[in-house]
């Protein structure tokens, strides 16, 4: 009995033991669950084959369009959309996280060719069908994991052959010669004009990105051309889609990276009939400095909370809202001017945010609508004093709101003919209480001190219609066109536009594009004085021509030549050699000291731009880009002019390796030519003790070519029911001395040089549980 007794413990011994064994060595399990719809109706598609390729697993949608494929081990997988008269689509990067759900959202299109096959047109790209060109996707993946980028959005764009080279310390997009204030962003339907913390003012760009990359589904970059459903911006439009939390379970996430420390967390709302997802993060610089006793070393202070909350009432209706907020502080005083040799000292005080209800309608198998309604709030404090007398230089106290409505309707008549139409209207509400000292301007002449003390309200609405037209199973005919109104200056515009695209063979496509945009001038420039009402708004016309060709399903080259003419830019007779438009990026950020302005202003950019990308089909994944382009304006007296932006040449080699699910490897470098400066003179400006331009160099000189290095390592630790991914990255790996700007250093007199970052490494963690 007692050697039974015995025998029976150790046999439980042994499986306990053998279990326990079994869980260790045990590959960690996630599952994908998604839902596949018609990207034209959003209706459901039922039965589509979801398959995860390379292994056994697979799904089919049910009813609904959902999908589940449970039991999956960690790791990173494509899945393949297969659905008969539907083109194929292909989700590369899907990553699978030990006892958490991935949510993967696909929209397929109707084949273009009547067949019993489905028809393949390039599943890894994600072509828009109202955009025949100048457009380029991101997954999340791909932003997140993105050499040199930190995480934000803006700057994975510089790797983009539309994208000119010109500042690492700041993100700002210079697309296809136009100024960073030229660009809009679009976050679920809803615009908001900057996404960037210490947001530049009248301007899109900023030093760090605002938006939380863990909330972010995917996004289209259009760098010219865009359809009629974007208007009042000449240059880009940056549509980005952000993710639904997880409707079964809580998840959570801790972050500790280059913008600083955090948290995601989200769950299920409404027994699964919606989501909820929360972000919270600041930075820490702050707290460095104070641990490493550094002095008089300036530091930053910011940070962000978001929220998105989705809740379907039924199956053909869903509410979502956005949150996205920043608060930004910077000071310095005497002594860290004194120590770091600035000019000026003083503080920032930045909040920015927007809230908006979007609220989407499927009308059945013919189309479905988003209709917005949503507030930015923009407040900006800012006292600087001159570090040699204490006097002030400049006050800005103002805040900048916007009250917007945005509709947007997509139905299909047939497989041939579909149509798109809105409208977008935006209150503006603006209260300026500034002060700037008297000073010179760039060329010398003297500047009164200026108070600008109004407050005011004004109304812009827009009308669009987009008809998308296939002819011919081959052939695209896009027409489209948009009404805009700006109540300040009762201006009104037509603005026509068209796109073409003829797949010449299943894998080679031509496209061409050409439109009119108008973009309204910045009300802090608009409100300086009662003439500047009568000042036309500035204009372009976009020509585009381009060819794309599949060398393989997962490889796409692409060739594109552009065209843009710009008209009616203000311009100053008293300064008839600056393009006014340009002092945002090198006078403060803000357009000040002009008592007389005419519309008169004309540039033009032109140039071609080569890519190469590879999606991550099995371990490998790359971009190379190459662009030659000039970007240049007519001055008051009829010259011709570099702009401030005009690298002309631009390289960029992106890519990495994957050689399984634990590390990863990537790395970018730039090439960009030197871009234009307009010299000191030399005389002048000692005797000023101020910089003084040159006026018979305006943009004559450029600075020495600039090109940087990033590198990236990857490795992720899968636990039984958590993951971790800890990553070191080097941004200008090399040390590279580029130059950011020349300027005049009035403490000592003399010609001085800002540099851009040097060898940076930046180390990051990100904890999933």
């Amino acid at each position: 009995m007692l050697k039974k007794h015995l025998l029976t413990k150790t046999i439980l011994f042994m499986l306990l033991l053998s279990t326990a064994l079994i869980c260790q060595n045990k590959t960690p399990q996630g599952k994908i669950r998604g839902q596949v719809t018609d990207n034209d109706t959003k209706m459901p598609l039922i039965g589509t084959n979801v398959i995860v390729t390379g292994t056994q697993w697979g799904a089919a949608t049910n009813a609904d369009g959902y999908f589940e494929i449970d039991n999956l081990p960690v790791g990173s997988y494509t899945l393949r959309f297969v659905y008969l008269g539907y083109e194929e689509q292909v989700k590369a990067d899907i990553i699978v996280r030990p006892e958490r759900t991935t949510f993967v959202e696909a929209g397929m299109r109707l084949a273009s060719i009547e067949s019993e096959e489905v028809t393949v047109t390039g599943g890894y790209y994600s072509d828009t069908e109202e955009q025949a060109n100048s457009v380029v996707n991101f997954s999340y993946e791909e932003i997140r994991r993105a050499p040199g980028s930190a995480g934000d959005v803006s700057r994975i764009m510089m790797s983009l052959p539309s994208v000119a080279k010109v500042d690492d310390q700041r993100n700002a997009l210079i697309v296809r010669g136009g100024s960073p204030n030229e660009n809009a962003f679009f976050v679920d339907n809803i615009e908001i004009p900057n996404i960037n913390h210490f947001p530049s003012q009248g301007s899109s760009g900023g030093p760090i990105g605002l938006l939380n990359v863990d909330f972010i589904s995917d996004v289209n970059f259009y760098s010219g051309g865009f359809s009629s459903a974007y208007g009042d911006k000449l240059s880009s439009v940056m549509d980005i889609s952000l993710r639904e939390g997880n409707r079964e379970e809580f998840d959570g996430q801790l972050d500790l990276n280059f913008s600083g420390f955090g948290g995601v967390f989200e769950g299920p709302l409404g027994g699964g009939k919606g989501s909820w997802l929360f972000s919270a993060r600041r930075s820490y610089l702050d707290f460095l400095i104070k641990m490493v006793d550094a002095g008089s070393s300036i530091a930053p202070v910011y940070g962000d909370v978001q929220t998105k909350i989705v809740y379907d009432p039924d199956k053909y209706n869903k509410i979502s809202f956005i949150a996205i907020f920043g608060d930004d502080h910077s000071e310095s005083d005497l002594e860290n001017a004194i120590e770091n040799d600035i000019t000026e000292y003083g503080e920032q005080d930045y909040l920015e945010g927007t809230a908006g209800i979007n609220w989407q309608r499927i009308w059945g198998n013919s189309g479905f609508s988003n209709t917005s309604v949503a507030y930015t709030l923009g407040s900006f404090k800012e006292d600087f004093y001159n570090r040699l007398n204490g006097s002030l230089v400049y006050k800005n106290d103002s805040r900048e709101s916007e009250l917007k409505l945005r509709n947007s309707n997509r139905f299909r008549i047939n497989k041939s003919n579909s149509f798109e139409f809105g409208i977008d209207g935006k209150i503006l509400f603006t209260d300026y209480d500034n002060y700037y000292a008297a000073s010179t301007d760039p060329l010398g002449q003297p500047v009164p001190a200026m108070n600008l003390i109004i407050a005011e309200t004004a109304q812009k609405g827009g009308a669009f219609l987009n008809y998308m037209w296939k002819p011919i199973p081959s052939l695209s005919i896009n027409p489209g066109v948009r009404a805009d109104y700006f109540s300040w200056n009762e201006n009104f515009y037509v603005s026509p536009r068209l796109s073409l695209e003829w797949g010449i063979t299943q894998k080679a496509t031509i496209s061409a594009s050409a439109g009119y945009f108008v973009q309204s001038l910045p009300m802090n420039l608009l409100m300086q004085d009662e003439k500047f009402k009568e000042l036309k708004d500035p204009s372009a016309l976009h020509y585009i021509v381009g060819f794309s060709y599949l060398l393989s399903e997962d490889t796409k080259l692409t060739l594109e030549a552009y065209k843009k003419d710009y008209d009616n830019f203000p311009l100053d007779p008293e300064q008839p050699s600056l393009f006014i438009m340009d002092e945002i990026y090198y006078r403060n950020m803000f357009i000040s000291g002009h008592e007389n302005l005419t519309d008169d202003g004309k540039a033009t950019s032109w140039g071609v731009e080569f890519t190469l990308q590879k999606k991550l089909a099995v371990d490998f994944y790359g971009l190379v880009s190459v662009s030659y382009f000039r970007s240049q304006y007519k001055t008051a007296d009829g010259e011709t002019k570099n702009r401030v932006f005009d690298n002309r040449f631009v390289f960029s080699a992106e890519g990495g390796y994957k050689p399984g699910n634990k590390w990863e490897f990537s790395m970018r470098w730039i090439f960009a030519g030197g871009a234009p400066y307009t010299p000191f003179d030399i005389t002048a400006s000692a005797a000023a003790n101020q910089g003084v331009f040159d006026p018979e160099r305006i943009n004559g000189e450029r600075y020495p070519n600039y090109h940087s290095l990033n590198l990236r390592v990857d490795r992720r630790f899968n636990f039984a029911s958590s993951s971790m991914v800890v990553y070191i990255s080097v941004w200008n790996a090399y040390g590279r001395k580029n130059i950011t700007s020349y300027y005049w250093n009035e403490n000592e007199n003399g010609q001085d040089t800002i540099y851009q970052w040097g060898l940076l490494p930046i180390f990051g963690v990100e904890y999933e549980f």
